[in-house]
């Protein structure tokens, strides 16, 4: 594993831009990977990046921006001169060249193609959203044809010499550019080299459509242990290809973006340290309000059953171990359940096994809270009556919640809103109000209330 000292490299950096010695500055930079490039140059200021770029060789620049946030190359690149912008662009792949264009204003974007040489390759890409198939497909590809022998075909890669690894796998069309095969790089290699494609082509090949969602084009990948994804069109005519490497960039992306929502707030569009107070407390604020507003349930609960706490007291000692049971059950369950439809595990069809499977967890796992519970309320030195109440309260609590938490995330996915809008925060609320309706109504029948 390759390692480096940021800090030290960064005030290398520094003390050479003092000096106005950008070859240093350079030098420093060629020793690293891009991805470490990248990750250097994002902790340096606005006016560090802008007197470094200006005098880094295009494709340097295409690399290194590439390895960074869209928002900030945006920002970068959108304060250089047009001239110094377009030939950096004209070194990124075509798939990240249409999303930096997509990220600055149309008349900017609209002047870097015009100055471009090969715009025909980017205009197509920038028609599809960001979060689809054709937003991450690259139209910079290798079709082969089917008559094709294996000679051929590798004589065809050694005139395309890509500028990347991802030609394990090639796709294969005929001669009006459908899509009828995908073959290996091993298959070429090893073949007769006079044998043609579709010989040993693989004809059942996996593809989407430039609509398909980027979760869904991440879960082929994963299932199918895809290096590449042909995109297509609705007659089947190939017209891009979805690498691995944008594939990682959408689980990571997804992945923040769930994270954030499960903690209750909404996710981010740039880094962190990128985003202003002021934008994350709006991001915050709404969910918190609702949450608090919910939460509120919970005090009109109490007031409802105010006669009964007052005639036993002892009651409210175990409101915050019920309620906090209750909503740990539920987060449990919504936490599995979330992550099971986002892999597949289970589909929306599947809501009335998930909730005959999660009573049945409810069961046995509120089976043994409640025998804790019951010998807990006994050495607080609490009544029998008041000991059977609680059992009995955290078993019904804890089957509630574990219902509640299976089906709430596949409804939420039925109504085409994110699962995780139903995460941690929101499933202990609604089970902290309900929980406490439980267990009074349970003290009224035990106790006598």
């Amino acid at each position: 594993m390759l390692k480096y000292d940021a800090s030290s490299l960064i005030e290398q950096i520094q003390a050479a831009l003092e000096n106005n010695d950008i070859q240093s500055v350079i030098r420093i930079l060629e020793t690293l990977k891009s991805a470490d490039q990248a990750d250097i140059f994002s902790e340096l200021n606005d006016d560090e990046k802008m007197a470094i770029l200006p005098h880094l060789n295009p494709a340097f620049s295409a690399d290194l921006l590439e390895e960074m946030e869209d928002d900030e190359v945006a920002e970068l690149v959108g304060g250089l001169p047009s001239e110094h912008a377009i030939r950096i662009v004209d070194e990124m792949d075509p798939d990240d060249a249409a999303d930096f264009l997509g990220d600055i204003p149309d008349f900017q974007a609209n002047a870097i193609l015009a100055g471009m040489e090969n715009p025909e390759d980017v205009r197509p890409l920038l028609l599809h959203p960001d979060d689809s198939a054709g937003g991450l497909m690259t139209s910079e590809f290798l079709a082969l044809r089917r008559k094709m022998t294996a000679s051929d075909a590798l004589q065809a890669i050694r005139e395309w010499k890509p500028d990347n690894d991802d030609i394990y796998h090639l796709f294969v069309v005929d001669g009006q550019n459908y899509l009828v095969g995908v073959v290996s790089l091993r298959q070429l290699i090893t073949s007769d080299p006079k044998d043609l494609l579709e010989t040993f082509m693989d004809p059942q090949v996996i593809a989407v459509t430039t609509g398909t969602d980027q979760e869904e084009v991440a879960r082929l990948f994963a299932r199918y242990d895809l290096l590449a994804l042909p995109v297509v069109d609705h007659d089947r005519k190939l017209i891009g290809v979805i690498t691995i490497d944008d594939v990682i960039d959408v689980l990571e992306e997804e992945t923040t973006e769930d994270i954030q929502r499960l903690g209750g707030a909404q996710p981010l569009e740039q880094a962190y340290l990128n985003t202003s107070p002021l934008r994350i407390t709006k991001k915050r604020i709404g969910w918190l309000l609702l949450l608090f507003l919910t939460e509120s349930l919970t005090g009109t609960v109490l007031r409802h059953f105010e006669s009964e706490l007052a005639s036993v007291v002892a009651l409210s000692f175990f409101i915050p171990l019920l309620i906090g049971t209750g909503g740990n059950a539920g987060s449990q369950t919504t936490s599995t359940i979330i992550r099971a439809l986002a892999i597949g595990d289970i589909q929306i069809g599947d809501a009335i096994k998930s909730l005959w499977h999660e009573f049945r967890v409810g069961l046995m796992l509120g089976v043994g809270m409640s025998a804790l519970a019951f010998v807990r309320a006994l050495t607080w030195g609490s009544s029998p009556q008041l000991a059977v109440t609680v059992s009995v309260a955290i078993l019904t609590i804890v089957i509630w919640a574990n219902m509640l938490g299976a089906i709430l995330p596949i409804l939420a996915a039925k109504l085409k809103i994110d699962p995780t809008v139903v995460s941690g925060p929101v499933m202990s609320t609604l089970v902290d109000a309900t929980g406490l309706f439980i267990y009074f109504s349970i003290a009224k029948i035990v106790i006598g209330l």
